[in-house]
């Protein structure tokens, strides 16, 4: 595997500066975001879900647990971005596996309406300061895909986690980025993990994303497996 794919200071395009990688729960966005920061030199920015202390128990009762689960996650995902926001923005690149947008969507899911008004008392009070992307990847994988990966991970907090849930979320975040202009945003077919373990097909992803600097635009690694044969 190549580490070295692009050299800072290169007549190489230029990198986007801050990429953010989302979607669904098992469909590969944290090892898309380290792939992608051991190629471009990122310094990555991930989520830490297994130090939440209620999500094990929110997988199992997601009513009973799902306000406690969310306000950690963001106190979390608000402490990161703050701490990002004091830094400099221009140095170094940087690469995460959440936006601050998903904490809302997963909120308007899961949470009673009661609880949704707590929430979102929360979350006006922070006044959350996030940067804009110059870059946002969305993965998409269908739920069946999403519970074997999930399975075959094999983490204890993650086990009670079904095929419904798993569809409430892919469908709520196909809802957010139907409607989603705010940065330009890539969408990739992420049922296979071709893109991130066949060196050629990254470099064609790569490659393809150099070339975007705002709109809507899409990659199918499959098209490229098949191309490269």
């Amino acid at each position: 595997m190549n580490n070295d794919l692009f050299q800072p200071g290169s007549s190489q395009p230029q990198l986007p500066r801050y990429i953010v990688v989302e979607g669904p729960i098992g469909v590969g966005k944290t090892a898309l975001v380290k792939r992608m920061a051991e190629a471009f030199h990122y310094q990555s920015l991930l989520e830490q879900a297994d130090s939440n202390p209620f999500l094990e128990k929110f997988y199992e009762n997601r009513q009973q647990n799902a306000l406690a689960t969310q306000l950690f996650f963001l106190f979390q995902r608000a402490r990161l971005l703050e701490d990002l926001h004091q830094q400099d923005l221009f140095e170094p690149l940087r690469i995460a596996d959440f936006m601050i947008e998903k904490d809302r969507l997963f909120a308007e899911l899961l949470l009673a309406d009661e609880e949704f008004k707590l929430y979102d008392m929360v979350y006006q009070r922070l006044a959350i300061e996030a940067p804009r992307p110059d870059l946002v990847i969305y993965l998409q994988a269908p739920p069946h895909i999403l519970l074997q990966r999930i399975q075959q991970r094999g983490l204890r907090a993650e086990q009670s986690i079904n095929v419904d849930y798993l569809e409430q979320i892919t469908e709520a975040y196909s809802r957010f980025f139907h409607f989603y202009d705010d940065a330009p945003l890539l969408i990739i077919n992420a049922e296979q993990m071709d893109m991130i373990d066949d060196e050629r097909i990254f470099r064609s992803l790569t490659d393809y994303m150099l070339g975007i600097r705002s709109g809507r635009h899409y990659f199918n690694p499959s098209f490229y497996s098949e191309a490269l044969l």
